[in-house]
C-alpha cells in the first residue's frame, strides 16, 4: 500500500483532515497577524518588526513547554478519538475571543491569543502521534508520518495564503478573518467526530498536574531508551532551525530580499513543497521501513543548503518591494528558491525517520508522555531559538548571516548526535550499500512475526548477508557470527553498532562460544530477533553448506519460531568468494547487481530440526 491510499482509509482520513484543518487555522490567524506586522504597517520600522513578529512566535510556543506534560497524561489515559474532539471545541472558544478581539481592535488581545492557540496545540501533540502507532501497521507508519508533515506545511502554507488575501480586504478584512478561523474550527470538530475509537493505553493513569515532576517523569521515559531520546534531541534541533527560518522569511524575503507579500509566498511554497518531496522520497527510499540511515544525508542537506542561502543574497535591494516574476528573473534568485526547496526537501528526509522511530520504539503505555517529553524539548528548542534570534539580530547580525550561522550549528549537532548514537552512521552505510551496488527484491519478509522472539536462519553467500538483512527487515536483528567477520575493518563498526554476537567454535574459543550462548537466549527472553547463519562460514561454491548444531542449541535452550531465510543472486558478487579470496574483483558483475532476499513459514520451535532447516532453506534456494 502506498501512502496516498492511506486517504481511502476511515482509520486514517479523519484524523489526517482533523490535523491539516488544526494546522490551517493556526496559520491562518498567526501568519494573518504576522504578515500585517511585517507588510501592512508602514509605521513600523524594520527593528520593531523583528521584535513583534519573534515575540508572536514565542507566544504561540510556549504553551507547549508548559503543558505538553499533561496533555501526554491526558493523551495515554483517555480514549484519543474523544480526547480530540473535546480538544476542538476548546478551540471553536479561543476563536470566538479572536473575533471580538478583532472587533475591539485590540492587538495586545490578539498576539495574547496565540498563547491560548499554542495552548490548545499543545493539548493535541501528544495524541496526534500517539495516535498513528495504533491505527497504522509497522509498515504504514513512515507514509503516514509523510502525509502528516506534507499536509501540516500545505496547511501552513494555505494558511499563509489565505491569511495575505483575507486582511488585505481593505476595511473589513479583520472581519472576514474571524469568520473564517471560526469556521475552520468548526469543521475540524465535525470531522474528528469521524475519528475511529481506539484504546487507551494507560486507562489507570491518575493525572498529576505538577508540571515540573511530570516533566522530569516523561523525561525519564524518554532517556529509558537511548536512541528514542536522541531522536528527540535531534526532532528538537530541527524545530530549532524550523522556527528560525519561518519567523524570518517574511523580514528576510522584505529586508534582503527586496520581494513583496507574494515572493514571501512563493518562498514558503518552496519550501512547503520541498518537505512534502522529501517526506514522500523518505517512504520510498527507506522501503517502507523506519530506515534511520536517511537522517544523516538529510542533515548534510540541512547543513549545505542553509550555508548557500547566504552566498545567494542579493547584493543590494531597491526600496520598492519586486514582485515574484521580477524576483525569479533577477541575479541569484532562482539559487535562492532552489535552495529554500531543497531545505524544505532535506528537512523531509531528517524528520520522517526520527518521528516515525519515536512511535515505534516507545513503549505502548508511555508512547503519549514520551511525546510529550518530545514536545516539551521542542517548545523550549524553539522558545531558546526565538531568543537566540532576537539576541543575534540585535547584535547586529542580518538575517542572511543568522542563517549562515545555524547552518554551522547544524553541522556541530549532527557531528555531536551521530558520535553519540552510531546506529545513525551504520544505517547510512547498510543503505548506501544495498542502494548502490546492490538492488534488492523482498519476497514474503511479511512472515517474519511483528512481535516477540524469533530466530532467523539463513544461508551465508557474502561477507554483506547480514547488512542486507539488517536493511531489509524491519525489525531490528541480533546477528551471530563468526568473530573473524565480525572484526573486519568497517564492517566491525557497523557490527559492534546492530550489537551483533560474534561466536567461535568450541576448539577455538571455548569461553566465546558459551558467552554467545547465553547472549543468544537473554536476547530471545526479550523477545528480539536473533539471525544466525548455521553453515557457520562462507560458501566457497555457491551451494549450500551442512548446517552445525548450534541453531538446534539455540532452540533447545530457548523455544522460540524459526523463520528460513534464503539470499538469492550475490554468487559472484564482489563480496562473496567465487573468484577465490573475496573482495579482491572490483566490479564483478558490475554495479547495481539484482539480488532476492525471500522468506518461508515460520516453523514452531517443538517442529524444528536440523534436517528440516537446511530443506527448508535449499528450497527457497531452488536447490
Amino acid at each position: 500500500m502506498k501512502s496516498m491510499d492511506l486517504l481511502g482509509k476511515t482509520r486514517f482520513l479523519p484524523f489526517f483532515l482533523t490535523q491539516f484543518s488544526g494546522a490551517l487555522n493556526d496559520n491562518l490567524y498567526k501568519n494573518g497577524l504576522t504578515v500585517f506586522i511585517a507588510f501592512q504597517s508602514a509605521a513600523i520600522a524594520q527593528s520593531e518588526s523583528n521584535d513583534l513578529v519573534n515575540i508572536a512566535a514565542g507566544l504561540f510556543i510556549l504553551p507547549f513547554f508548559l503543558f505538553s506534560a499533561v496533555a501526554g497524561q491526558l493523551a495515554d489515559k483517555y480514549e484519543k478519538s474523544l480526547l480530540i474532539s473535546r480538544i476542538k471545541l476548546l478551540e471553536i472558544a479561543i476563536m470566538l475571543f479572536a473575533g471580538l478581539a478583532f472587533y475591539l481592535n485590540s492587538t495586545a488581545m490578539l498576539i495574547g491569543l496565540l498563547f491560548l492557540m499554542g495552548t490548545q496545540s499543545a493539548l493535541f501533540g501528544p495524541v496526534k502521534y500517539s495516535l498513528l502507532p495504533q491505527v497504522l501497521k509497522d509498515d504504514e507508519l513512515i507514509g503516514g508520518n509523510a502525509l502528516v508533515e506534507f499536509g501540516t506545511f500545505i496547511a501552513i502554507l494555505i494558511g499563509l495564503i489565505a491569511g495575505v488575501l483575507i486582511t488585505s480586504i481593505e476595511n473589513s478584512g479583520t472581519y472576514w478573518l474571524s469568520a473564517a478561523v471560526l469556521v475552520m474550527a468548526i469543521a475540524g470538530y465535525l470531522v474528528s467526530l469521524k475519528i475511529p475509537k481506539v484504546a487507551a493505553n494507560a486507562p489507570d493513569l491518575k493525572i498529576d498536574f505538577h508540571l515540573l515532576r511530570q516533566f522530569v517523569q516523561s523525561f525519564h521515559y524518554a532517556r529509558e531508551n537511548r536512541t528514542v531520546f536522541y531522536s528527540i534531541m535531534g526532532i528538537s534541533w530541527f524545530w530549532f532551525l524550523g522556527i528560525t527560518y519561518v519567523t524570518q522569511l517574511p523580514n528576510f524575503v522584505r529586508y534582503e530580499l527586496g520581494g513583496n507579500e507574494q515572493v514571501y509566498v512563493l518562498l514558503l511554497a518552496m519550501f512547503s513543497i520541498g518537505i512534502g518531496a522529501g517526506s514522500f522520497l523518505c517512504e520510498k527510499l527507506s522501503g517502507r521501513i523506519v530506515e534511520l540511515g536517511l537522517v544523516p544525508i538529510g542533515s548534510l542537506g540541512l547543513t549545505l543548503f542553509g550555508i548557500d542561502i547566504y552566498f545567494t543574497q542579493s547584493a543590494s535591494v531597491s526600496s520598492e518591494l519586486i514582485s515574484p516574476w521580477v524576483f525569479a528573473t533577477t541575479g541569484s534568485n532562482v539559487r535562492v528558491m532552489l535552495d529554500i526547496f531543497l531545505l524544505g526537501a532535506f528537512g523531509g528526509l531528517y524528520i520522517v525517520p526520527l518521528f516515525a522511530l519515536v512511535q515505534q520504539r516507545s513503549e505502548a503505555a508511555k508512547r503519549s508522555r514520551i511525546i510529550a517529553a518530545n514536545n516539551v524539548l521542542n517548545a523550549l528548542f524553539m522558545v531558546v531559538a526565538t531568543g537566540f534570534s532576537l539576541f543575534a539580530l540585535s547584535s547586529g547580525l542580518n538575517i542572511a548571516e543568522l542563517f549562515l550561522v545555524m547552518s554551522l550549528m547544524n553541522a556541530a549537532v549532527a557531528v555531536w548526535i551521530f558520535t553519540l548514537i552510531p546506529e545513525f552512521i551504520m544505517r547510512l552505510l547498510v543503505w548506501l550499500l544495498i542502494h548502490t551496488i546492490y538492488r534488492v527484491k523482498k519476497t514474503e519478509l511479511e512472515k517474519i512475526p511483528d512481535t516477540g522472539a524469533c530466530v532467523l536462519v539463513c544461508n551465508h553467500v557474502s561477507f554483506v548477508d547480514a547488512l542486507i538483512l539488517a536493511g531489509c527487515v524491519k525489525r531490528p536483528i541480533r546477528f551471530v557470527m563468526y568473530y573473524k567477520i565480525f572484526h573486519i575493518p568497517v564492517l566491525s563498526f557497523i557490527f559492534r553498532t546492530a550489537n551483533a554476537i560474534p561466536i567461535a567454535g568450541a576448539r577455538e574459543n571455548p569461553q566465546l562460544m558459551h558467552q554467545a550462548f547465553e547472549k543468544i537466549s537473554l536476547a530471545l527472553q526479550q523477545d528480539e530477533v536473533v539471525c544466525i547463519f548455521p553453515e557457520g562460514k562462507i560458501t566457497e561454491d555457491g551451494s549450500l553448506n551442512p548446517f552445525k548444531s548450534g541453531v538446534m542449541k539455540i532452540i533447545e535452550k530457548t523455544p522460540v519460531p524459526v523463520v528460513p531465510l534464503a539470499l538469492r543472486g550475490l554468487w559472484g558478487s564482489f563480496f562473496s568468494r567465487k573468484h577465490g579470496n573475496a573482495m579482491t574483483k572490483w566490479f564483478a558483475r558490475g554495479l547495481f547487481n539484482h539480488i532476492e532476499l525471500v522468506a518461508g513459514e515460520a516453523i514452531a520451535a517443538d517442529k524444528v530440526t536440523l534436517k528440516g532447516l537446511q530443506n527448508a532453506v535449499s528450497c527457497l534456494l531452488g536447490q
